[in-house]
Order: C-alpha cells, then structure tokens, then sequence
C-alpha cells in the first residue's frame, strides 16, 4: 500500500495524457529545471574556478602564519622569548618585516604607498620575487637601496626599472615635533631606484613598495623594531604550529593563519558565492511554476480515476499523495537530467578548456573547479522548488 502512490505517479509521469498541452507543459518543466540545474552546476564551478585562482595568488604570497603585537604597530622581537620559535621543527622559514603606509612622490606624480622592509632573509626567500613582471629582484644598485613596486603604483607614478630618476618616501618624524610654520621640516625622506616592478593582486599592485630593512628602519626611526613576523611551516603542520604559537606567545601577540590574515576576501568570496547560488535559485522557481501548472491540470483530467480510487477505498492522504509524487518527480527528472549536462560541460571545460578566456588573462579558459557540496546544496535546493510546487496543488485534490 505504501508503494502504491508512487507506483501510480509513475505511471501518470511517463503516461500519454488526454490532453497534449498537459504533456507540453511537463515536457516544458522537466527542460526547465534541466537547465536551471545544469546553470547552477556550471555557474557555481566557474566561480569556484576564480576563487581557486584568487586564493592562490594571495597565499602564493602570504607566509602560513603572521605574527603581530596585538597592541600597537610594532615590538622588539626579544631573543629570549622568540629562541625556541626559531628552535621548532616545524617552522621552516621565519622573516621579520616592518611596514607603514608613506606619501611617494615622482616625477611630479604623487601617491600613498604600503612600504614593506625586508630583512635579509625576506630578500632572499620572499616568494614576490616569482612574480616579477620587469625589472629584477634588487634591492641595491651599487650603495643605492632601490624598491620594488606593484604594477598597479608603478602605473599610476610612471615608474620604471629603465629609468635612472629615484623616486622619494616621505614620512613624518616620530621622534620631533611637528612644526606649524613649516611642517615640511619634521618630514624624513628616502630617495629609492626602481629595481623591478611585480604583480600578484589588485591589493598588493596597488599599493604595495618592497625595499631593504635598513631602509624602512631609518625612515621610520626604528632600531631593532619590526611589524611582524612570518612563518612558513613543514606541510600539514600550520594549524598545530599556530595554537602553539598562541598558547607559547600569549595575549600579547596576534597569530595569523592565511584565513585571519585576509577574512575580508574570503567572506566576499564565500557571500557573492551564496548570492550567485540564490540567485539562480530564484530563476529554478520562476521555471518551477510550468510544474505547478501541468499539475494543477493533471488533477482536473484525472479526476474520473481519483473518483474510481476513493470507491475502492483509497483515503485523501494517498490521492494526495500521488499528485505530489508525480509532480516531484518532475522536478527530479529535470534535476538529474540538469546534473549529468552540467557535471559534463565542467569536466569537458577542465580537461579540454572549450570556452576561452577574453583578453590577456592568467589563464587561457574559464577555470572551473566541481566540489561534492555544491552538487549536494543544488540536490538540495532544486528538490526542495520542486517538493513545494508540487505540494501546492496536490493539497487541493
């Protein structure tokens, strides 16, 4: 008795009916929610391509872990404390870095800078020097330091490795007082070359200056103070190292995992992700509604049957029942049939990249990435449309 109502939504679902235009609309549904299924397989997939390659690009960069007071802008890395940090077996590389934002001018152009000071270490493993994009990896030419910029402020300020022009750090002194008959006075200035110009994101581009530590200490009037520290650790190992880090540390150190260091980024990520995906939900209810029509019409032509059935006993609860079947089932012909074409169309564009990027871009073809969870929400959402616009009409049998 139980299998029965679905036996004879089966039935109902693949039968020829009286009426053409009741298997018109069906035939409509099932295609509709075929392609609202495949959209959202293949919309989802292109967009966890780009942010594969976003994320990428900023941990391509980002060290595992980024150590910062959690007071103030800086501190003096004591040895004592930080011995054993540089002792662990897991931390593979440690830098120290001392950034601030500066006022560079050239050639009569000005901007607002990030100048991040390297120490020794950071110039020889820092991972921007795989991004170069003009120039090369130098912070000294001769005696004179030089910077390295982003693309984004070496456009906007005309810089160039090729040109002998240095361009000028401005920053206001720490240590005087700032005069109010002639404020240009308490302001320390660093003249730099240009050694090369890198590109990694827009963030960084726009605003960031790479130079030498030494540098960045006597603009900024510091002896043996840095910003922060950054840590590469052995595969696998960052989590652990970073409760470690927090427990060794205390309250008075930030420890940054590449998540905390850019939550911004990935929560725009994850929200215009769950917008795209209500999106296209909405879109799979608008295509829903051929469903709710082809059933509201089926019920009105089998109403001969309902009346044959309630005569040999068959309770509301199952003729019910049986509209809800067959109008689910539908939805989830539509949604299988929408899986297999776009599941197919991601995997065809991953192996052989059929649709080609636009323009000069990082990569040849839209970058696609399929991930289980999304089918499983789209199972999800697309059945869950399809269950309450059946629901509807069968409750009126």
């Amino acid at each position: 008795m139980t299998r029965l109502p679905l036996r004879i939504a089966f039935r109902y679902l693949f039968a020829r009916k009286s009426y053409n235009v009741i298997n018109l609309i069906s035939g409509i549904g099932v295609a509709g929610m075929a392609i609202g299924t495949a959209a959202l397989v293949i919309i989802l997939s292109v967009f966890n391509g780009f942010n594969k390659i976003v994320s990428e690009s900023l941990s391509d960069v980002s060290p595992d872990i980024v150590v910062r007071p959690a007071a103030g802008k800086v501190f003096a890395p004591d040895s004592a404390l930080f011995a054993p940090v540089l002792e662990h077996d897991d931390i593979v590389t440690l830098t120290s870095t001392l950034e601030e934002q500066v006022f560079i001018s050239y050639e009569g152009r000005q901007s607002l800078a990030r100048l991040k000071g390297l120490d020794a270490v950071g110039e020889e493993e820092s991972a921007f020097k795989d991004h170069l994009i003009s120039g090369g990896w130098e912070f000294r030419k001769g005696d004179l330091p030089c910077g390295i910029a982003g693309a984004g402020i070496a456009a906007s300020l005309g810089l160039n490795p090729r040109f002998v022009t240095p361009m000028e750090v401005f920053y206001p002194s720490r240590l005087q007082a700032p005069s109010l008959s002639n404020p240009s006075a308490t302001l320390r200035k660093q003249k730099l070359f240009t050694g090369g110009v890198f590109s990694v994101n827009a963030e960084a581009d726009a605003k960031m200056v790479l130079v030498p530590m030494a540098v960045m200490r006597e603009l900024l009037e510091y002896e043996t103070e840095v910003s922060a520290l950054e840590i590469w650790t052995a595969p696998g190992q960052t989590e652990e190292v970073r409760k470690w880090l927090s427990t060794y540390l205390g309250p008075d150190f930030k420890v940054l995992d590449r998540y905390r260091q850019n939550e911004s980024v990935f929560k725009m990520m994850r929200y215009e992700k769950l917008a795209i995906f209500l999106i296209l939900i909405f879109v799979v209810i608008i295509i829903a509604f051929n469903i709710y029509s082809s059933l509201k019409m089926l019920v009105i032509e089998k109403q001969d049957d309902t009346g044959t059935l309630r005569s040999l006993g068959a309770p509301e609860g199952m003729l019910r029942r049986i509209f809800l079947l067959e109008g689910w089932l539908v939805s989830l012909l539509g949604m299988v049939i929408g899986l297999v074409l776009g599941v197919a169309v991601v995997l065809l564009q991953e192996r052989f990249g059929i649709v080609p990027m636009p323009g000069n871009f990082l990569v040849q073809a839209y970058p696609v990435v399929l991930k289980f969870t999304d089918i499983l929400w789209i199972i999800l959402g697309v059945a869950g449309v399809g269950y309450l616009m059946a629901l509807l009409p069968s409750r009126k049998v």
